[in-house]
C-alpha cells in the first residue's frame, strides 16, 4: 500500500484526480469522496485564470450602418420631413400604397408636424388673435430642455418648502 503525506500532495484541480472521484461517487464511498474534495485547493492563486473575452458594445449608429437600416423616425418635423412627405404623397397618387409604404420605411418622416410661425402658441389660439396682438408677441426661440430628473426633484422640494414657509408666515 502506498501512502502519501498531505505536504507532498500537489492536488490543485479535479482533473488530477482522474476517474477516482467518479468511482468514489458510484461506489458510495463517502469517506473517499470527502477526502478527495478536502484535498482540492481552495486557493484562487493556484487556479489557472481564465479571462473572459471583452464584450464590445456597438452603438446604434454602428449597428444601423452594419445592417443597412435607415435613420430612426424623428419625433418632430424638420425641413427635410416636408419634402419627404410630399414625395410620399406623390408616390401614392402616381403609383400605389405599396410604393408609399416603401418610401416611408426607407426615408421615415416625422411623427408630428407642429404648426410653424405661431410663436409657440397652439394654432387655433394664434389664429384667434388680432393682428395687433400678434405683433405684440415676442419672437420665440426654441431651446432644448436642459432638465434632469434630479433637478426636477430638487425644484419640487424647494417649491414645497417655500409654499410651507409662506403659509406659516
Amino acid at each position: 500500500m502506498q501512502t502519501q503525506s498531505l505536504d507532498n500532495l500537489q492536488l490543485i484541480n479535479e482533473i488530477q484526480l482522474g476517474t477516482h472521484l467518479n468511482h468514489a461517487v458510484e461506489g458510495g464511498r463517502r469517506a473517499d469522496f470527502a477526502l478527495m474534495l478536502a484535498l482540492l485547493s481552495s486557493d484562487l492563486n493556484e487556479n489557472i485564470p481564465v479571462d473572459a473575452t471583452p464584450i464590445e458594445t456597438q452603438s446604434s449608429q454602428q449597428l444601423r450602418a452594419y445592417f443597412e437600416i435607415p435613420a430612426s423616425q424623428p419625433l418632430s418635423s424638420t425641413p427635410t420631413c416636408y419634402q419627404r412627405a410630399a414625395e410620399q404623397a406623390q408616390a401614392f397618387h402616381q403609383a400605389s400604397l405599396t410604393s408609399t409604404r416603401l418610401l416611408a420605411q426607407l426615408q421615415p418622416t416625422a411623427l408630428s408636424y407642429p404648426p410653424q410661425q405661431t410663436k409657440g402658441l397652439p394654432e387655433d389660439l394664434f389664429h384667434n388673435l388680432s393682428l395687433h396682438e400678434r405683433r405684440k408677441l415676442p419672437p420665440i426661440e426654441l431651446k432644448p430642455l436642459q432638465a434632469t430628473p434630479q433637478d426636477l426633484y430638487l425644484a419640487l422640494i424647494k417649491s414645497k418648502r417655500l409654499s410651507e414657509i409662506s403659509l406659516a408666515a
